[in-house]
């Protein structure tokens, strides 16, 4: 199996809670006691549908054939005001960055980011109360309790933004995957030709003294990938959760690196506009087939604002001043 039938970043599952346990009606008896007070317990609640993160998970594929997720029922009270046991929570593991959305709605619920955190998505049915709590001065002995709350049924959608210290911008081909697979242990499938990513990669990029970043090589967007031609909102969905944005492009582009870089920085304004907020770095890749002369007459040329660097993967050429750019950058926050 490839890595990219592996990778799932969106589930849509059926959440039931469980029904809350009844509330009991008994009347105290023993040898001594024909006709005692109420002494009812109350039912078990119902088990919730529970989200938990989990930093060893990268993908939602182990949710993929789970479309209906059913919580256990609460059990009902018993005498001797014994409370009824609740009901067995369902626990869904899922990988950082995992947002939570109601699928009629669209609306967002929550969205996890931390080792162990964990949400309820829906909750089960609260216990009835059992007939001891109806005693007053006017009714001694109620011979009724409350039944348990029904559980909910909902739909909801689990989407994966992949959390990342750096986000890989670039067209396909533009040398993400491989400088993915030079900087860190990751080996992403690497190809002569568009979109051999089509899924994230990510990958653990070791820095000096022993600190290292998460970068993503996000798959390769096309012009018009904001309106949703091709991949696009799959594709750009994962680069809102990057801190650092590295846009890359080939040095034997084309267009102009200006025009290039214009054209990459539109798609992801018109897809989301607070990504323009987000701090950005420029690589100019295959730098290995410049010559010092045409390397600083396209310097020249580049576009202003935003700090840039000229690297080649294959060469190791630039990469110790583009790490150094990155954690600067990284760190800044």
């Amino acid at each position: 199996m490839s890595q990219g039938s592996n990778f799932v970043d969106y589930v849509k599952v059926c959440c039931r809670s469980g029904h809350g346990g009844a509330g009991s009606s008994h009347l105290h008896r023993d040898i001594l006691t024909s006709k005692g007070g109420p002494d009812g317990g109350d039912g078990g609640r119902g088990g919730h549908v529970i989200v938990r993160g989990n930093a060893q998970f990268w993908t939602l594929l182990h949710l993929k054939y789970r479309k209906h997720i059913i919580a256990a029922d609460g059990e009902s009270g018993g005498s001797s005001l014994r409370t009824g046991k609740n009901g067995k929570d369902e626990i869904l593991e899922v990988p950082l960055g995992t947002i939570a959305k109601d699928a009629e709605t669209g609306e967002i619920l929550f969205e996890i980011t931390q080792d162990g955190e964990t949400k309820i998505l829906t909750s089960g049915g609260r216990g009835g109360l059992g007939n001891w709590h109806f005693k007053s001065s006017t009714q001694q002995t109620p011979r009724f309790a409350q039944p348990g709350e029904e559980g909910q049924e909902v739909w909801n959608i689990l989407e994966l933004k992949v959390l990342a210290d750096v986000g890989l911008v670039g067209f396909p081909n533009a040398g993400k995957s491989t400088l993915l697979s030079v900087v860190s242990a990751a080996k992403p499938e690497i190809a002569d030709y568009s979109f051999t990513t089509l899924v994230p990669n990510l990958g653990i990029v070791a820095y000096r003294d022993n600190k290292s970043f998460v970068m993503a090589d996000i798959p390769g967007i096309i012009e018009g990938a904001s309106t949703g031609k091709g991949l696009g909102f799959r594709f750009l969905r994962h680069i809102e959760r990057n801190s650092v944005l590295l846009f890359m492009i080939p040095a034997d582009t084309s267009r102009t690196i200006q025009e290039e870089y214009q054209i990459l920085l539109h798609e992801l304004t018109e897809y989301n506009p607070e990504l323009t907020h987000k701090p950005r770095i420029l690589a100019i890749t295959k730098a290995d087939m410049l010559d010092e002369e045409l390397q600083q007459e396209m310097a020249k040329e580049l576009p202003a604002g935003i700090e840039a660097v000229f690297i080649s993967s294959v060469a190791q050429k630039g990469l110790t001043e583009l790490k150094d750019l990155l954690w600067k950058e990284i760190n800044r926050a």
